[in-house]
């Protein structure tokens, strides 16, 4: 017989893929495609279990890309735009794709910075972030506790980012949905995706839980490195 836990997973299983966007079952061609993990799904353990990675990057991240590239294909001008570029003009999508430019193409431009800042061992940042993160923040303490209390706030499906200038100022911010500061021409430093495929198969309901550990998994140099790309105005998503 099948124990209640060996049920509970199945069923939290079936409701992770059927939040799943909807993705055509060849993957189409085009401009886009899905970059592997920079490290095996396991790194984030135990703060963030592998089957969550595995689930998150290669379904629900292949399902937007895939889906950006079915849209793109009814427009072969668009398809030529660099994404962060595509983002910050969506006005001058067509209309008949905007809608999925805007949940695939943000999806995508927000894990693709996701799974760039995990896969380290957390702690603190240094040099120029941490001066950064001092001055415009509050001081690292503060700015962890304004991240997580902005995490918990959202209502929904959604995203905490912090945006960075070209002078290097920083700021929180919070979108809905697949939503990314990208839409007003600004450049994400990082950012924690807090819909629940993010997290559920550990978390349950717990989203703060899952907000303070994921602080665990931080790359502080990776995240440094984008950093200065973007005060050198070379970063893009």
């Amino acid at each position: 017989m099948l124990s209640r836990r060996h049920l509970l997973t199945g069923a939290t299983l079936l409701a992770a893929s059927a939040a799943i966007p909807r993705a055509w079952a060849q993957a189409p061609t085009g401009p886009f495609k899905l970059d592997p993990l920079p490290y095996a799904p396991s790194k984030n353990e135990p703060h963030i279990d592998a089957q969550t990675m595995e689930i998150h990057h290669g379904k629900h991240h292949a399902a937007y890309v895939n889906n950006l590239n079915t849209a793109l294909s009814q427009n072969a001008e668009a398809a030529k735009m660099p994404l962060q570029d595509m983002l910050a003009n969506l006005s001058k999508v067509p209309e008949s794709i905007r809608p999925a430019i805007r949940n695939n193409g943000g999806g995508h431009a927000n894990h693709t910075m996701f799974w760039q800042i995990m896969g380290g061992s957390g702690g603190e940042p240094s040099g120029d972030l941490k001066a950064a993160i001092d001055r415009d923040l509050g001081g690292f303490q503060k700015f962890q506790a304004d991240f997580n209390t902005a995490g918990e706030r959202q209502f929904g499906a959604g995203w905490v980012f912090v945006t960075v200038s070209r002078d290097g100022k920083l700021a929180l911010v919070s979108r809905p949905n697949q939503d990314t500061p990208l839409m007003d021409g600004q450049r994400v430093l990082m950012g924690n995706d807090v819909w629940e495929h993010a997290y559920y198969l550990k978390y349950q309901n717990r989203r703060p839980d899952y907000l303070k550990a994921w602080w665990n998994v931080l790359d502080w140099n990776r995240i440094g490195q984008r950093y200065a790309a973007a005060k050198a105005g070379t970063l893009t998503i």
